[in-house]
């Protein structure tokens, strides 16, 4: 299952990069003459209202979606990871506060932040990615937090006190090196978060509308009629993509954890 994920999420990689070069049509440029054409050889997945041709959106569109997950996932597993190790190894007084604070994050609905912080501070690619950033950095938090206060228990960090090894050198020398695969794995897992809320807040209207990205493609799917008018294939082409790019990155997820948790191995 790893490696059918692995497979998904590289050949999306492949066509965000090569988009440019081998879109059919120019994803910005109308065609009056084209309106709402059904899939053909011409238009293999049909056009839109303007006659923009939707296999070139598609392609065009994985860049922005892949980059605000990878972005976003990378920033929010890093705040999670020093909220985390801070909280897990000094413990006392900060963690109580650092985790009442986690708590009161997990459990609002997160989307619904979302949609509230990127409405106050203004649609926008840049600023999705700060909003998915950090609201999405405290599961990670809460499971690096309990693996460090497991892990400042061992033999190996006592030694490294014993010999005058600072706090900075025990955590990111001795303890991050023991946790990276869990870091790893949730990582990969916050970039489906952070894809699917990017879809999420696109499809609601608060994405960049000068970019293309497949929760835009949505958007103006729902406000333009593609429904009223048929145009299955301007819906179900993002739809399909978002879900194959979930589906990879989290196959790619259970799979780190299958081989890096012994007990979820012991489980299968």
């Amino acid at each position: 299952m790893g490696l059918i994920g692995l497979t998904i999420i590289s050949t999306f990689m492949v066509i965000a990069i090569v988009a440019p070069y081998v879109a059919p049509y120019n994803p910005f440029v109308s065609d009056a003459s084209a309106l709402y054409a059904p899939p053909s050889m011409q238009h293999f997945l049909g056009t839109n209202d303007a006659g923009e041709d939707v296999f070139s959106e598609l392609l065009y569109a994985a860049k922005i979606s892949l980059i605000v997950g990878f972005t976003a996932a990378f920033v929010s597993t890093c705040l999670g990871l020093l909220v985390g190790m801070l909280s897990g190894y000094y413990g006392g007084k900060l963690d109580a506060v650092v985790m009442r604070v986690t708590d009161i994050f997990l459990t609002l609905p997160t989307i619904v932040l979302l949609i509230v912080l990127v409405a106050y501070i203004g649609p926008g690619l840049q600023n999705i990615i700060f909003a998915i950033s950090i609201l999405g950095w405290t599961g990670t938090a809460r499971s690096i937090r309990s693996q460090v206060m497991s892990m400042k228990e061992r033999p190996y960090v006592e030694a490294s006190h014993a010999i005058g090894a600072s706090n900075f050198t025990i955590m990111f020398g001795e303890i991050l090196p023991n946790i990276m695969p869990l870091v790893l794995a949730n990582g990969i897992l916050a970039v489906v978060g952070a894809i699917l809320s990017e879809a999420g807040l696109s499809f609601l209207g608060l994405g960049d509308p000068t970019q293309k990205s497949w929760g835009e493609m949505l958007y103006y799917a729902e406000t333009r009629g593609a429904f009223i008018n048929g145009a299955w294939w301007w819906i179900a082409a993002p739809g399909i993509c978002i879900v194959l790019v979930a589906l990879g990155f989290t196959l790619v997820g259970q799979a780190l954890d299958e081989v890096f948790n012994p007990r979820v191995r012991t489980m299968r």
